[in-house]
């Protein structure tokens, strides 16, 4: 025993070192021999199921790809049973893209003008705060001048929209704005027009905006983009509209 230690401590302190290197690495080869096999028998028994799993997904596809064929096979043997079907239907989607627009229900886009309605100076007193009759008042005549959507502060107003004072807020839609306020609205490209054609509006900015102090400021753009009525419309009456289709 204590010849062989002579022997070890004789030994280059590298040939020591790649010794232990090559067995080490051994014992690692060796292991990674015996458990290749385990784990291509896993790997072999868990790509089955998702192979059966994939083929029946394909043939459900194509099954649902053949229905659609089906389905529109029929939708055209209809339209040519009825030849006005077709323009039924179309005018049904233009009947309903005119709803959801009057609702505010789709965000659109458009030339229109943009108000900005501003608190006056601390000497005006209340009556140089911006209240929701303000915004109300002028979102009417909006209205009343042809606009196809009005937005303010970026809500977009519904039929069913109320614009309330909250103390030094308004309340849209549920949403508390805190001032100034932006009112847009897209509409004819003669809006602007139209809306100084209004005596009330006239009447609006001399008896009001220029006695209190408020400020108010609008520009002319060619594009405004109104996003969605982000609410939610509950329906307490309906009823069928008459159809003309035979």
């Amino acid at each position: 025993m204590s010849s062989m230690l002579t022997r070890l401590r004789r030994l280059p302190t590298v040939q020591v070192t790649l010794a232990i290197a090559l067995l080490v690495l051994g014992f690692v080869v060796a292991a990674q021999v015996a458990g290749e096999k385990p784990r291509s028998q896993y790997t072999t028994q868990e790509r089955a199921p998702l192979i059966d799993s994939a083929l029946r997904l394909q043939s459900a596809q194509e099954a649902l790809k053949g229905q659609i064929v089906d389905l529109r096979r029929r939708i055209g043997d209809l339209e040519a049973e009825n030849p006005g079907a077709a323009d039924s239907l179309r005018q049904l989607y233009a009947d309903l893209e005119a709803a959801r627009l009057a609702a505010g229900l789709i965000p659109i886009s458009g030339p229109g003008l943009a108000f900005r309605l501003e608190d006056g100076g601390a000497g005006g007193g209340v009556d140089a705060i911006v209240s929701a009759q303000d915004v109300r008042f002028l979102v009417q005549q909006l209205w009343l001048a042809g606009a196809e959507g009005i937005s303010v502060n970026g809500e977009r107003l519904a039929g069913t929209s109320a614009v309330i004072d909250i103390g030094g807020s308004i309340l849209v839609n549920s949403a508390y704005l805190a001032p100034p306020y932006e009112i847009r609205a897209v509409g004819p490209a003669d809006l602007y027009d139209r809306l100084r054609g209004s005596v009330a509006f006239i009447g609006f900015v001399q008896g009001r905006i220029e006695r209190s102090g408020i400020s108010l400021t609008v520009a002319v753009r060619d594009a405004i983009d109104l996003p969605a009525y982000a609410g939610t419309i509950n329906l307490r009456y309906a009823a069928p509209a008459p159809s003309s289709a035979p």
